[in-house]
């Protein structure tokens, strides 16, 4: 288990990477050229998909490390791998539908509340004791 916050942060990686790719196809398939962020529904949920993961890492992956390096290691790698599945969830729902990312969202950011929460505690036992 000591290793579970390294493996999610590999495969928060690989997610990005997904969404990364799932944008570049979309962009040729719909002939959306680029700067541009707009064109085919298609596209912009695509395009959507990535910006909002992107976003949501950027929380994620601080606060994952943080509850890992403050004693909770274990704990926060099992949410990681909530948090993976929850946002996997969340990318096929909304590249299909956009009215259904919704429990993938949801599953996702209890998680990332999960991480928070082991994180906050953490350091702040951490700052406690000295």
């Amino acid at each position: 288990m000591t290793h579970l916050p390294a493996l999610v942060t590999l495969l928060t990686v690989l997610l990005l990477f997904g969404t990364m790719w799932a944008v570049g196809h979309a962009r040729g398939k719909y002939g959306v050229k680029a700067p541009a962020t707009s064109g085919d529904p298609a596209f912009e949920r695509a395009y959507r998909v990535q910006m909002n993961t992107l976003e949501q890492t950027v929380m994620f992956l601080p606060l994952l490390w943080l509850a890992a390096n403050y004693g909770f290691t274990g704990w926060a790698g099992v949410a990681g791998l909530v948090w993976i599945v929850g946002r996997a969830w969340y990318a096929v729902a909304y590249l299909a539908d956009a009215g259904k990312r919704g429990p993938g969202f949801v599953m996702g950011m209890l998680a990332w509340a999960a991480v928070l929460v082991m994180a906050s505690f953490g350091v702040g036992r951490a700052m406690l004791i000295g």
